[in-house]
Order: C-alpha cells, then structure tokens, then sequence
C-alpha cells in the first residue's frame, strides 16, 4: 500500500529530516538511507519497522545535519591521496583519448568523499541514537494515518467489486437454471440417436452415460464455492489487522472456481456470465496488490 511522510527534529547541534514511503510489493522489502556515523541506528529501525508495516516496498531516508561551526572538519591526507591518484588517471586516460578537461579547484576536491573529514565517528553518538528513535513512532504514526486513508478508499473500491461479483453468481444461478431444461432435452435427443444407430446396446448403459455427462456439467458447487468467497473476502475486508496475503490467496480460489464454471458452462449466457466474473476477478487481484 502506498503511502509516504516527512518529519523534522533536531537537538544539541544536531538537525535532521526523515522521510518515509512506500509503494506496493508482494512482500515486505525495507530499503534504508542512513548516516553510517550512527551506531546502532540501522539495526534499531530493522526491528522497529516490521512492527508497523507488514507488506510493501518501503524506503526509509534520513538526513542529519549538523550546525555551522560544530562540523570539526578536517583534512584526511589519505583521502585527498586517493582522490588526486583518482583525478590523475581520469586525466591520463582523457589526454590519451584527446578529450581536454576543464581545470578542478580545490573546492571540488575537497568535496569528494573521503577527503574532508568530520570526526564525527569518534562522537558519542547514543544521545542521538536516542533522540531520533523516540521520534520514530511520529513518523510511524503519520505514515501509517495516511496509509488507512489509502485503505479505507481501497476497502471501498473492493467492496463494489464484490458486490458485481454478487451480481454476476445471482446471474450463473439463473442462467444455470434456464440451461437445465435445454440440457435435459439435449440429452434426451443424444439418447433417442445413439439408440437408433446402435444395434444391441444396453439402454440402461446409455443412459447412465449421459447422466454422467449431466452431472460432470453441473456447476452448483462452483456457484456455491463462488458465494462462499465473496462472504470470505468481505469478512477479510472488515478484520483488523494486515490481510493482503489471504486475500490474495482467495483471488486465485476465485479464479479457479470461474475458470473451471467456463469450462463446464455449455451455455451462450452461462459463458458470457463467467468471462465477466474473470473479468472482475482480474480488476479485484490488482486492487489486492495494494492491500497490507
């Protein structure tokens, strides 16, 4: 399920920005940005995460800054080594291949990573370890009223869904019923021809071959498999908690159930009625994706 929010905070010298989104995913997939200066800071969001989202790709972000005159900045002579090793074969491997490259200042190579350093590494960072997980949960909290906004229009949209589906298994029973009479009469007109062309035969085989045909062509249960998933599906919709995964699992049981009523319709109207329902299946599977 979708869904994103932003927070700012700061203390002792320190600011930062959070920002967390999310898009759909079968699964739950964390993707994290984090200052690597912040010790324990990673494995405490991997912990705290999965307890407030279940499903989704989320990508977490987080931007810490700190104060004019607190940086501490200074000159890493291994760093400034690598970068001018860096730049001097950038420049050799350009001269060689004639392309002329414009001149670098020294505030371009300080800019490079590894060149300054902060000694930020060596800072206690617990207080702000701290301070940024206490701050968690307002953001967590923020993101996760957005997604229930999501959800509830979600929920909304599946709910008239089910309703066509309704709709549409109401449909199959009567269609069911119109095509007995046809089927009945069918069979008896396949009977009456098979025993006129065949000399010998055991009526009372025959027929119980054509019964059997009858009964291999009955799709009661599939319409009463059918209703039973749409009474799931809404009992899924109203329970709390995340349910994407069983509802996702329930549209391939509503998929199985109309292929298979296709496959036994024998029926102009009974077929048009199915493809419809697969139809609706299909729209209701890309609906689920977005479920938690």
């Amino acid at each position: 399920m979708t869904g994103f929010a932003s927070l700012k905070g700061q203390m002792d010298g320190y600011s930062w920005v959070w920002d967390i989104r999310s898009v759909n995913g079968r699964g739950l997939d964390i993707r994290l940005r984090l200052p690597d200066w912040i010790a324990g800071l990673e494995a405490e969001l991997r912990k705290a995460l999965p307890a407030a989202v279940a499903r989704g790709n989320v990508s977490l972000a987080l931007k810490v800054t700190r104060e004019a005159g607190e940086s501490g900045q200074a000159l890493s002579p291994a760093g400034l080594e690598r970068a001018l090793a860096i730049l001097a074969e950038i420049s050799s491997r350009a001269a060689a291949a004639g392309v002329a490259l414009a001149p670098v200042d020294a505030g371009q190579i300080a800019a490079m990573r590894g060149v300054m350093e902060t000694g930020t590494e060596a800072e206690d960072t617990a207080p702000l370890l701290k301070a940024l997980m206490a701050q968690l949960p307002e953001l967590l909290g923020d993101f996760n009223r957005m997604r229930a906004t999501e959800g509830a229009a979600l929920a909304a949209v599946l709910s008239d869904q089910l309703d066509q589906m309704q709709a549409l298994i109401a449909a199959a029973r009567e269609a069911a019923s119109a095509r007995a009479g046809e089927q009945a009469a069918l069979l008896r007109q396949n009977l009456a021809r098979v025993l006129d062309n065949t000399d010998g035969a055991d009526p009372d085989r025959v027929a119980q071959e054509l019964a059997l045909i009858a009964v291999k062509s009955d799709i009661t249960e599939e319409i009463d498999r059918l209703s039973g998933h749409v009474e799931a599906a809404r009992a899924l919709l109203a329970a709390d908690g995340p349910q994407g995964r069983k509802l996702d699992f329930l549209m391939q049981e509503f998929n199985r159930e109309a292929n298979t009523l296709c496959a036994k319709a024998q029926f102009q109207d009974l077929t048009r009625i199915g493809l419809d329902m697969k139809h609706v299946i299909d729209q209701m599977r890309e609906q689920v994706q977005n479920v938690e």
